[in-house]
């Protein structure tokens, strides 16, 4: 069997329509790196299937990342990536990566659960990126 390059899952706290969780997911993926040109997305079928949503959903998804020229179809064959989005700020992921798992961890020791740090990590990027815009 074919391995994944992307496994998708869904958050029903996200406030996204599962469709959105999906391209939002990809978009994620491309800009990380961790999907790179001709790399095969999974078929609507087995990501309909995997995450219990109809197929049209999945399509939706799909359609609206080749409308943006991030993935294209191949009839009979799949859908492909077409382009990526990372760019010369990939090389600060890593220590950036590692701070964050630093900070995930003292979260983690202060008693934290996931959905506690989640919360505060979003008002204080919120906050954040509403004081940096005025």
């Amino acid at each position: 069997m074919e391995e994944q390059v992307i496994e998708f899952h869904l958050d029903a706290r996200s406030g996204l329509s599962p469709y959105q969780q999906l391209v939002q997911q990809v978009r994620h993926a491309l800009r990380l790196g961790l999907l790179d040109v001709d790399d095969r997305l999974p078929t609507v079928k087995d990501v309909a299937g995997r995450l219990a949503i109809n197929p049209n959903t999945v399509l939706k998804a799909y359609r609206e990342l080749e409308h943006e020229g991030l993935v294209a179809a191949r009839p009979g064959v799949g859908t492909f990536v077409a382009r990526t989005l990372t760019d010369a700020t990939l090389a600060a992921h890593g220590p950036l990566r590692q701070d964050l798992r630093r900070w995930l961890s003292k979260a983690r020791r202060a008693g934290l659960d996931d959905e506690s740090i989640e919360a505060l990590f979003m008002t204080t990027f919120r906050t954040a990126a509403q004081e940096d815009i005025a």
